[in-house]
């Protein structure tokens, strides 16, 4: 949901009306903005359901009233899900870059899959680097609207102005939702830390304290 609000808000609030304003037709808008957004959101989705998998022991020493795997669904169900959404939104991704003058969002959608999955298996255990891939995620929330434009910023370049704005916009929300997120991160990671110490983790209020 907040994913949905996130890139609705920002595009028909934001890059739009500044397009609009310099005469540009954006590469994204009706239908090939709802696959972008849909896209985003079940790649996400993927992501926790995949992180529930790896961390049902953890899951049952932090939250075992909140688990959702082996409960509700069965393991090989959640790898299944985890497939399906994954490919969904690689795939909607792929469509957008062949319908659209975006370019690269199907590899860069893919990135993020592929990074969500290492989270899963080896990085949330590690000090700092979990933290900081997954702020970066979410931070390309915002990255990805403005990466399917670049061809529109590229032709608009000598209206400085726009292009700048654009930028100066994206990066400075961008870079806000990088910054939240980490902070949530290390929240989430003290409220975890009995469960994290138990199964090795090397979180920042293990190491730390």
């Amino acid at each position: 949901m907040f994913i949905a609000l996130t890139q609705v808000l920002f595009v028909y609030c934001i890059i739009h009306p500044i397009f609009y304003s310099a005469g540009v037709v954006p590469n994204i808008y009706g239908q090939y903005f709802l696959l972008l957004m849909l896209s985003s959101v079940l790649i996400a989705a993927a992501g926790y359901i995949i992180n529930d998998y790896f961390d049902l022991n953890i899951d049952q020493v932090n939250k075992p009233d909140k688990l959702i795997v082996e409960k509700i669904l069965n393991r090989r169900w959640v790898i299944v899900w985890h497939l399906i959404l994954s490919v969904i939104g690689v795939g909607l991704a792929l469509y957008i870059d062949i319908k659209t003058n975006a370019r690269f969002i199907v590899i860069a959608n893919s990135v993020c899959v592929l990074l969500l999955f290492l989270y899963s298996i080896s990085l949330k255990k590690k000090l700092l680097i979990g933290n900081v891939v997954i702020s970066l995620l979410t931070a390309w929330v915002i990255l990805v609207i403005t990466w399917a434009e670049t061809s529109n910023l590229l032709q608009v370049i000598e209206q400085g102005s726009y292009t700048e704005k654009i930028s100066r916009i994206t990066f400075l929300y961008a870079g806000f939702a990088f910054v939240i997120s980490l902070i949530r991160e290390v929240i989430k990671d003290m409220e975890d830390i009995e469960g994290d110490r138990k199964y090795g983790c090397k979180t920042m209020p293990i190491v730390w304290g």
